[in-house]
Formats: structure tokens, C-alpha cells, sequence
């Protein structure tokens, strides 16, 4: 059985590994964005992106179910049971084949009389448009049978073939860039033939992959009772707890589309792209920790996986805290450089929603310890309730209390911060762990960190004038102030003594006559 030790150093390298993924996904997906609009048009574009929503409200149950199958393969990983493993994998594929199924007859019946009677395309673009809605639904099968193959190869930590095959799906869209610069064909039509059979590609990899290194994944026609209800038991809480999510962020955006003008709609969009780029450094860290909160659940190690969680909980912050504090602070001059105006209510909306998904990642590492047991269905109906108490507390407030965009967004802070005291709650009846302990050792560090850290940019922010220079002076004192207190009071001497020695090591490597 690994070490702690090396079991650190396992996530470290994955976390790595998943950052080298990010960084070049988002440089390739920049360029590429640009160009598919060029290429297509805004009209073919937009209907894509619209044709292509329809079928995209699948990947919540993707992601649901992903996690799902991630966390029964740790668990029996953590058992060492390989019999009981590989019937987890097979029962795991028969329900996806099940949940297929259903998609495939809703999408082609409700699907298409939504597509052709509901939907503002253009009539002469409708036959373009029912094409794409084929190949997405083709695609999406497609998608949704590698994710169990795909939960495989995490499950096993093998973050640097998740993140060679990634960084090869992306080079695979850029091909597809070139091709629609060369094809003599309807460019729509070609665009959503590519990227299905991009999809088809990437499957096969995992498949291929998983076939021959992980014996668990080699499918065998296999029904156990039990173990189904066990499963979609579980699958359906997790989707639950997914939906309530999407529910409270779709649900505020149409509130405040009723309350006020199309400009807010967009100052929110502005926000969540901002947020969705900073959550990517935490989520690389979470999914290279994920696998083994769970693993050390199922060997009985509680103590282990306790001290991962309350490591794992510190270490996201430290990471949300370098990451996001120079975005919160300079936030005016980096969105207007960026965009070359800032829409009102851009800037307040960036910072609250930052701050709530914070909040929300701090919890993480708390909710994979209670997916470890197996036992979600109190936590996340719970939780899922609570996000779901957003839209009907928004809506008086906005209807009775103020008509400022504003408090739509304080609610949900406010909200979140209670959701996490509740997950705290439920977690501890779950595993049984000291919530004092918790408060002392993690989120008191994590306020005096935060009330240390900002002064320093702050001051600069407030002192300064506007201006590339003093941005980077602004961002830089920022990142260095963070780090300074996350070294002296954030790690106790054992981690401090890891990252001494880690750079000691790099400077010999690489230094004048290393």
C-alpha cells in the first residue's frame, strides 16, 4: 500500500500535470473560438450554439454520473476487491447504455418538435440546423459511454494520460479549424460533423487505453440487483444535487432578464467567463486529490483521509487566495484592458461571484468525504434546497425589498456561506470529525490569511492611478503578499521544510554548475 508521502507526491504530479493541460487548452481554445466565428459567421454560429444547447443539458448528467462511477471505482480500489470492481465497472456501463437510451428517444422526439417549432432559425438554415442536431445527439452518446472509461483513468490517477488525451482532443479542434477554411460544403454542417467525430476519436483512446492497462474495464455482460439500486440510487442523488446547481445559476439569470435590461445579462455573463477561468486552478487540484479521500475511506484509514481533507481545504484556498486576490482587487482596469469597456454592474458582479465560488470550492474537499460513504442522500438534498432558495428569496427581494441587480448576488453569498456550515453539519454525522478542530486548523487560518494578505495590494490599488504599470506593480504585491503569509502562517514547519527543500533541490538542478 503507498505511503503518505507518496501519495503526495502522486497529487502533486497529477495537479501538475492538469495545470500544463489547462494553460495550453485555454491558449489553443482562444484562437480557435476566434476563428469558428470567423469562419462560420454569427449567424451559423449562433445556431450551433443554440442547436447545440439543446443536447448540452446532458453534460450535467455526464458530470453527475462521472463522479459517480469515479467514486465507487475508488472506493473498491481502496478494498482491494478486483471481482467487486470490475462488476462496478460493468454494472456502471449498463446503466450509462440505460440512461442513453432514454436520452436517444427524448431527443429524437421532443428534441426535434422543439428544434423545428420552437427555436428562431432561419428557414433556409433549418435543414443545416436538423444535421447538427443529429450529429450533437450522436456525439453526446458517444460522450456519455466514454465516462465511465474516463472515470476509470482518474479513479487510477492517471492525470497524465487524462491530460495527453485532452491536450490531443484540442489539437484535434484545431485541425478542425483548417478544415473549415478548405471544405467546399455547407461550414455548419461540416463543423458539427468534425466535432462528432472528434468525439469519437477521444473515445476510442480511452477505451483503447483502458482495455489494455485496466483489467476492471474490460466490459462483460453483467446484472446484479443490489448493486443497481446501489448505484442509480446514488447516481440519481448526485444528478440531484447537479440540477439544483444548474437550477439556481440559470434561475438568477433569467431573474434578473425579468427585472432588468439585457446589459445586466451580459455584465453576469462577463463575471461567470472570469469565474470559470479562475475555478480551473482549484479544480485541477480537486480532481488530482479526489481519488484518494475515497481511497483512504474505503481501507478504514480515517485519520489519513481526514488529514487530506483539512490539507486539501487550506491548499484550494491558498490557490483561489493567488489566483483570484489580484482579479478581485484589479479587477476595473484588467476588464476594461480585456474587453475595451466595462458594462455597468460588471465589476461588483465579477467580485461577489468570485468570492461565493470561493466558498463554494472550500466545501469541496467536505463533500467528496461525504460521497466517500456512500451516503448522499441527506446532504444533498439538503444542499441541493439551498441552492434552490435562491431564486425564490432573489425574487422577493428584487419584487419588495430593492431594485438594485446587486442583492441577487448577496443572497447567494449569504446562502452559500450557510450551505457550508450545514455540509459541515452533515459531514460530521457521516465521519464523525471535530468540527472545532476544522474551525481552528482550517478556516481560522484561512480568514487571518485573507485579512492579511489584502492590505498591501489594496493600499497599493487605492494609491496608484490606473495603468498597465501600476497594474502590475498592483498584481505582483499581490501575489507576493499571499504568498509570504500562506509560507509563515498558513503551513506548519513539516510543509514549510517540503518547500524549502523543494526549491533548494530546483536551484541545484538548475543552477551555475548544478
Amino acid at each position: 500500500m503507498p505511503s503518505i508521502i507518496e501519495n503526495n507526491k502522486r497529487i502533486a504530479k497529477n495537479t501538475l500535470m492538469l495545470y500544463a493541460r489547462m494553460l495550453f487548452s485555454m491558449l489553443v481554445s482562444l484562437y480557435t473560438s476566434r476563428v469558428v466565428l470567423s469562419t462560420l459567421g454569427v449567424e451559423n454560429y449562433g445556431i450551433y450554439n443554440v442547436v447545440g444547447g439543446v443536447v448540452a443539458m446532458m453534460g450535467i448528467l455526464n458530470g453527475a454520473m462521472s463522479t459517480s462511477v469515479q467514486r465507487f471505482l475508488n472506493f473498491e480500489m481502496g478494498t482491494g476487491n478486483s471481482e467487486r470492481l470490475q462488476q462496478t465497472f460493468s454494472m456502471s456501463m449498463n446503466i450509462y447504455a440505460l440512461f442513453a437510451l432514454v436520452f436517444v428517444i427524448l431527443a429524437e422526439t421532443m428534441g426535434v418538435w422543439f428544434l423545428n417549432t420552437h427555436l428562431l432559425i432561419p428557414h433556409e438554415r433549418l435543414m443545416a440546423a436538423n444535421y447538427v442536431f443529429q450529429f450533437s445527439i450522436f456525439g453526446t452518446v458517444i460522450s456519455l459511454m466514454s465516462n465511465p472509461y474516463n472515470a476509470a483513468i482518474i479513479a487510477h490517477e492517471r492525470m497524465d494520460v487524462y491530460a495527453y488525451t485532452s491536450i490531443f482532443e484540442v489539437l484535434v479542434k484545431l485541425g478542425i479549424v483548417y478544415l473549415l477554411l478548405v471544405i467546399s460544403f455547407d461550414k455548419l454542417i461540416g463543423y458539427g460533423l468534425f466535432m462528432t467525430c472528434a468525439s469519437c476519436l477521444v473515445t476510442l483512446i480511452y477505451y483503447l487505453f483502458c482495455k489494455r492497462h485496466f483489467m476492471e474495464c474490460r466490459y462483460r455482460l453483467y446484472w446484479n440487483k443490489s448493486l443497481f439500486r446501489q448505484l442509480f440510487s446514488y447516481f440519481s442523488w448526485n444528478l440531484f444535487g447537479s440540477s439544483a446547481a444548474l437550477v439556481k445559476g440559470e434561475g438568477l439569470n433569467i431573474l434578473l432578464n425579468m427585472f432588468f435590461n439585457p446589459v445586466v445579462n451580459g455584465a453576469r455573463g462577463i463575471a461567470c467567463t472570469i469565474n470559470n477561468v479562475l475555478m480551473q486552478f482549484f479544480n485541477n487540484f480537486y480532481t488530482a486529490v479526489r481519488p484518494q479521500i475515497v481511497k483512504y475511506y474505503a481501507q478504514g484509514d480515517k485519520e489519513s483521509m481526514l488529514d487530506l481533507v483539512f490539507k486539501s481545504t487550506k491548499y484550494s484556498f491558498f490557490l483561489c487566495l493567488i489566483v483570484s486576490l489580484p482579479v478581485l482587487i484589479e479587477a476595473p482596469y484588467l476588464i476594461h484592458l480585456w474587453l475595451g469597456q466595462t458594462p455597468e454592474y460588471t465589476i461588483i458582479f465579477t467580485r461577489l461571484i468570485v468570492i461565493i465560488s470561493i466558498v463554494d470550492a472550500l466545501a469541496a474537499p467536505i463533500m467528496t468525504a461525504a460521497h466517500a460513504t456512500g451516503k448522499i442522500k441527506l446532504y444533498q438534498f439538503v444542499v441541493g434546497m439551498i441552492s434552490i432558495l435562491n431564486i425564490p428569496i432573489s425574487y422577493c427581494v428584487l419584487k419588495y425589498v430593492s431594485t438594485n441587480p446587486v442583492t441577487v448576488y448577496v443572497v447567494s453569498l449569504a446562502l452559500a456561506v450557510i450551505a457550508f456550515v450545514v455540509r459541515l453539519w452533515i459531514v460530521k454525522r457521516l465521519v464523525n470529525f471535530s468540527i472545532r478542530q476544522y474551525l481552528r486548523i482550517v478556516v481560522l487560518k484561512i480568514l487571518v490569511l485573507s485579512a492579511l494578505s489584502v492590505p498591501l495590494p489594496l493600499g497599493l490599488h487605492l494609491i496608484l492611478e490606473n495603468g498597465f504599470i501600476n497594474s502590475a506593480v498592483v498584481i505582483v504585491a499581490s501575489v507576493i503578499s499571499s504568498c509570504i503569509f500562506i509560507y509563515a502562517l498558513g503551513m506548519n514547519y513539516a510543509e514549510r521544510t517540503v518547500v524549502v527543500n523543494t526549491v533548494r533541490n530546483k536551484i541545484k538542478q538548475y543552477g551555475i554548475g548544478g
